[in-house]
């Protein structure tokens, strides 16, 4: 997690910065329905690279936003799940979901 003095001062800016990037959004939004493993993740991001994945997942489990169980399997099994704190973030995902819908409304007119 990172320190008060390495977050933006603006609230909005520490929110876009911790979970800006289109692909965080993405797995975010995949995450709030159950835990995925990497290659289910992979598959189900269309166009993600292996490692903006592995990059991204690193980023939002170091930030506390997800969390990372290692089961101790041959060969070993990964699942990557929301964290209390990623879980609160559903409010904001949903909203962005209904904003969509509202738009994609507008423009079917």
């Amino acid at each position: 997690m990172k320190t008060k003095e390495e977050l933006p001062e603006c609230p909005v800016a520490t929110t876009v910065q911790l979970i800006g990037s289109k692909w965080k959004l993405l797995i975010l939004r995949n995450l709030l329905v159950r835990p995925w493993r990497f290659n289910e993740l992979r598959k189900g991001l269309d166009g993600i690279s292996q490692k903006v994945l592995t990059d991204s997942l690193r980023s939002m489990e170091e930030d506390g936003i997800i969390t990372r169980t290692v089961y101790p399997e041959v060969p070993p099994r990964v699942e990557y799940a929301l964290s209390e704190l990623g879980e609160s973030m559903r409010p904001i995902i949903k909203s962005m979901e209904d904003f969509g819908n509202y738009y994609k409304s507008l423009a079917a007119k």
